[in-house]
């Protein structure tokens, strides 16, 4: 509570990434005082605590500090207007307390405030207050992959029990004498199936031990692979938890494998044609070999299906044309440091700066900017509200957002973006009484359809505008139209964007960007060199290409694709050697057919061709059912989750066309065998 207040000393926490990271884990932090720049003012705070490790939330957060730390929410607007509408508010559910009590609540404080003050909440605004659960927030995006995990893992235990139950067919098939005679002997089918229960739980239980040994490293290098954008996968262990799942599943599969097969009765006389030792498959037992089959291809195919669809996705997040030149241009996060500084000198500073950068070997252009492209992507939400000249929307319609990007003259050069029409900043553009600005090639065509927006005026109407230091809203005469810079999206698409000449403002952020002939991570000594000779208390973080920028923004997606990937590649494992496993069956059950058919005449190639047909028929089989199958868990999925979407033509014709040429392959062998039976001794067998 004495950190509360308006009176409050100014006080802050760390968070672990920024902690173990930037100051080393350094113990002794505690109670050392940290300045506070930009958008803070002069403004200074003591270290109190560093918190544990934990999800990065709302995005790379790296000090919490209290409200009396922020000039804006302390300034009187604030305090007593009602036009700032970007906080958020945390709170603790009472006990018994329900999420939608809490709505209902808050609620209908917000209707009595609507109502009692209609003019800042008008009804065409649509203004809504929303609560949700901080653990849904925070779990919103990986709640979806995770599940789609745990659905790939259950198909995988689908694949592998269909797998086992095709092995334990096999094996009572060829011990049908052997149980016909304990039947015939006095054993009941119930003793018999216990025989059986007791191999599958032998049989089970050993792949469940051999799963948890291998899960163990497997489990490791995934978690130091994902801890590179989450820590709390370094929290990913196998415990107990997985040892009981892994006996519990061991144990139902046991028990459901041991009532694959039928067994012998007492008074059957199923053993008396088994005498001869000849394997023999009934019609049952043969339908039932290859539904197992089936439904191993099947599982496979939407596994293969959702992997290569996930493949797709990242090859054209990797392939999209950015528009800018990412494997030249080093971008530095060189936050603006204005304690005790005017804002003139926190220009004249990134000036200097880039007076000196470009004065090294190899460096072609320096320019400030405020954002990293896809790194920095939402830090200053969905954009402000603005017009333009003649601009005229519909009645109740909000004037449309724009990004704000403050830059520096250079900036388009430095990341090989295009101006279209008009030109550059240059040095005396921010020191002109008439506010210029720059905008982006799909704003110019929205706003000035078939006309020349160069030398038109647009103008900031966000009543959010007032809390942002040295921006006007008097109409700004557009002097350039640049090609689109869509650093929100990976993949890029048209945006709105108005760019300022940063000595108007704001100075929110501070990066620079270097676009360079050599080896732009050389550049990282020298440059850090000359800005601490400048101030050697300004921070110098998180140097990187624009290339190696855009591949980390990657990182989950590719790492959802490896996992998915590897998924999908044993469920192809599993499912071809149950196809082989079957139709090797088969071939050895049928010696007698094939040594007939070489003998009234049909050639080995003829045999090889009819095993490997059926071969493919179970595939096309599997894949048919795979194909149903996986459009009705899609539809199911999208109901629930907007980002399950139906895998592209792409994706389900390399699925099949894999499919296919695998079984084809793995009946190879079976069919070889197959095409070499010798007639005299398979003639010779009965």
């Amino acid at each position: 509570p004495e950190d509360d207040g308006p009176k409050a000393p100014g006080v802050v926490v760390l968070t672990y990434h920024f902690w173990s990271g930037s100051l080393k884990s350094d113990p002794s932090v505690i109670g050392k005082v940290l300045r506070l720049g930009s958008g803070f003012g002069d403004r200074s705070a003591t270290i109190i605590g560093v918190l544990e490790p934990s999800v990065q939330y709302p995005t790379n957060t790296e000090i919490i500090a209290n409200i009396v730390t922020s000039p804006h929410h302390l300034s009187a607007t604030m305090q007593n207007g009602r036009v700032h509408r970007m906080t958020e508010l945390f709170g603790k559910l009472t006990p018994g307390a329900t999420l939608e009590s809490a709505r209902a609540e808050l609620r209908a404080v917000h209707g009595a405030m609507v109502k009692a003050h209609p003019a800042e909440y008008p009804a065409q605004a649509d203004f809504r207050i929303e609560a949700r659960l901080l653990r849904d927030q925070i779990t919103s995006r990986a709640k979806t992959v995770l599940l789609v995990l745990l659905a790939a893992s259950a198909l995988i235990f689908v694949i592998a029990c269909s797998n086992v139950a095709n092995l334990i067919l096999s094996r009572t098939v060829r011990r049908e004498g052997e149980l016909s005679i304990r039947a015939a002997l006095g054993a009941t089918t119930g003793a018999l199936r216990r025989v059986l229960l007791a191999e599958s739980l032998l049989l089970c239980g050993a792949g469940a031990t051999l799963g948890v040994l291998s899960a163990r490293p497997m489990v490791d290098i995934m978690a130091r692979y994902a801890s590179r954008f989450s820590v709390r996968a370094l929290d990913l262990t196998v415990d107990s938890s997985m040892l009981w799942v892994g006996a519990a599943l061991a144990v139902v599969a046991a028990v459901l494998l041991a009532f694959v097969p039928r067994l012998p009765s007492a008074d059957s006389s199923q053993g008396i044609s088994l005498s001869n030792g000849s394997v023999r498959i009934t019609g049952s037992t043969n339908r039932r070999l290859r539904i197992f089959a089936v439904t191993q291809i099947a599982a496979s195919f939407v596994l293969l299906a959702g992997a290569s669809a996930l493949v797709k996705t990242l090859l054209s997040l990797q392939s999209a044309q950015t528009g800018l030149d990412i494997r030249h241009v080093l971008a530095i996060n060189v936050p603006a440091m204005s304690y005790g500084k005017t804002p003139q000198q926190v220009v004249d500073f990134y000036k200097e700066s880039i007076r000196r950068i470009e004065a090294l070997p190899g460096v072609n252009k320096t320019a400030f900017g405020i954002v990293v492209p896809w790194r920095d992507a939402g830090s200053f939400g969905p954009g402000l509200q603005f017009s333009a000249d003649g601009h005229v929307h519909a009645p109740g319609e909000e004037d449309p957002r724009a990004q704000l990007r403050t830059i520096s003259p250079g900036f388009f050069a430095a990341l090989g973006v295009p101006i279209i029409a008009g030109r550059d900043f240059n040095a005396l553009d921010g020191q002109s009484k008439e506010p210029v600005v720059i905008v982006s090639e799909t704003l110019a065509q929205r706003m000035f359809p078939n006309q020349d927006a160069v030398n038109r005026h647009v103008y900031w109407t966000d009543p959010v505008m007032k809390f942002i230091p040295g921006i006007s809203v008097a109409p700004h005469r557009i002097i350039g139209v640049a090609a689109d810079i869509d650093d929100e999206h990976v993949v890029p698409g048209p945006i709105l964007t108005i760019y300022n000449p940063f000595e108007e403002g704001p100075m929110f952020g501070g990066r620079l960007f270097i676009h360079t002939s050599a080896n732009p991570y050389s550049l990282v000594t020298p440059v850090t060199r000359i800005i601490r000779d400048m101030s050697v208390e300004q921070p110098v973080e998180r140097a990187a290409t624009l290339e190696d920028v855009r591949a980390e923004v990657l990182t989950p997606d590719r790492l959802n694709t490896v996992v998915f990937g590897v998924f999908a590649a044993v469920a192809l494992a599993i499912a071809l050697v149950g196809v082989a496993g079957v139709l090797a069956f088969s071939v050895s059950a049928r010696t007698r057919e094939f040594g007939v058919r070489l003998a009234i005449g049909a050639q080995p190639r003829q045999l090889l061709a009819s095993v490997i047909a059926e071969g493919a028929v179970m595939a096309a089989g599997g894949v048919v059912a795979g194909a149903a199958c996986g459009y009705v868990l899609v539809r199911l999925a999208r109901s629930s989750f907007e980002d399950v979407k139906m895998p592209g033509s792409l994706p389900v014709v390399v699925s099949v066309v894999v499919l296919l040429a695998a079984a084809v392959v793995a009946s190879v062998l079976p069919a070889a065998r197959a095409a070499r039976v010798d007639v005299t001794e398979a003639l010779r067998s009965e």
